[in-house]
């Protein structure tokens, strides 16, 4: 048995409503088969976790939309993890919830369950926007979401869109400023892109409906960076802004290359030497389960993959990369010697003392940028 030492855990719930235009995640619409995922979810959670010994400090549940789950199936997952776990002394227990499902019976099973944080897909408080997305709440439905769950006593944390067709500027510069109208600690800013095997790329084809406006986008994320600094949020990973010691623990550890283990279909699992990933089929993920074996592959890093790795998740944070280190993993690699101080010269990244980060302008280009440093 792996010792996956100070990890989280993940649970990846695939049942949404309707289907976002945008969202290339898995899960299936409706909860037909909420009834044999639940059983197959439970026996997961025996394999990975019966004798384990780790000390874990955050549980993140994600989707698909996790806050479509009906009570007795979400209170059946902490019955069976309270089994190997101490849900009371885990630092946060983030639920992911859609606006039209925070009613107020659905807050205080979640809080009674020991869910502390709530991460709340707003992605815009104008309907207009909404609609073409194909979200299932409305601006007024957030707006009283957010505020009854800040009333309740939730760390809140919200996912806002940028680059949405037909989003003025000063329509993004309002739904920043509304952001901070409510008792929030986290914003998560990301910019709508056109994925494959998504409703938007298929309506592009077959209705034309718009392509992504990469230049607006651009300046929507300048803006928000600009606006949310001045107010005095922390920009501690390129997507993500939280008050001063408020950012998201789980998702820290991803970004500094903390083990965690996944559950569910199509979850991941990472313990520092070797990733897994379970099967993004529900049905053979409930079958294989059922019979008693784990339905997941898994892959050794090499060290080229855990220095690519490196350089990826940590110039994306706040705390950046170690320049000693970076030399070390890449045995002096020439070519990335060459590529970084390109970079340093354009300003692109930052050097101080030995800590490597990217500039504001850089983080414009943090993939392009990240990938010229790979081996």
């Amino acid at each position: 048995m792996i010792d996956y030492h100070l990890s989280g855990l993940y649970f990846h719930i695939p049942f949404c409503k309707q289907s976002c235009i945008y969202c290339n995640f898995y899960f299936k619409n409706g909860r037909k088969y909420a009834p044999e995922f639940i059983e197959a979810l439970l026996r997961e959670i025996d394999l990975k976790l019966n004798g384990n010994t780790s000390q874990f400090t955050t549980l993140y549940f994600g989707g698909g939309t996790p806050s479509f789950l009906e009570h007795q199936h979400l209170k059946a997952i902490f019955d069976k993890l309270s089994e190997y776990v101490d849900i009371r002394q885990l630092t946060e227990i983030t639920f992911e919830a859609n606006p039209d499902d925070m009613t107020p019976s659905n807050l205080q099973l979640w809080q009674s369950v020991g869910i502390n944080r709530l991460s709340v897909g707003i992605q815009s408080f104008y309907d207009e926007h909404l609609q073409w997305m194909n979200r299932a709440h409305s601006g007024e439905e957030a707006d009283k979401a957010l505020r009854l769950a800040g009333e309740m006593g939730f760390d809140l944390s919200i996912d806002l869109i940028f680059g949405i067709p037909g989003c003025s500027n000063e329509q993004w510069q309002s739904n920043l400023e509304k952001a901070l109208s409510f008792n929030i600690q986290h914003i998560s800013c990301y910019g709508l892109t056109l994925e494959d095997k998504t409703p938007w790329k298929k309506l592009i084809q077959t209705k034309s409906y718009a392509l992504p406006d990469e230049t607006q986008g651009s300046e929507q994320f300048m803006m928000a960076m600009d606006y949310l600094n001045q107010k005095g949020w922390v920009q501690y990973e390129i997507s993500n802004y939280s008050l001063p010691g408020k950012e998201a623990v789980h998702n820290t550890a991803y970004w500094r290359n903390v083990p965690y283990i996944g559950f569910g279909p199509s979850a991941h699992s990472y313990n520092g030497q070797s990733r897994s990933w379970n099967v993004a089929d529900l049905r053979e993920y409930s079958e294989v389960l059922l019979q008693g074996n784990l339905a997941e592959s898994s892959e050794e890093l090499s060290n080229t993959d855990r220095y690519n790795e490196y350089v990826m998740t940590g110039l994306r944070t706040i705390w950046g990369i170690s320049y000693t280190k970076l030399l070390q993993m890449c045995n002096g690699d020439l070519e990335v010697q060459q590529h970084l101080q390109k970079h340093l010269h354009n300003g692109d990244i930052l050097m101080q003392d030995d800590t490597l980060t990217l500039s504001q302008e850089g983080k414009l280009y943090a993939d392009a940028i990240a990938a010229d440093l790979f081996m």
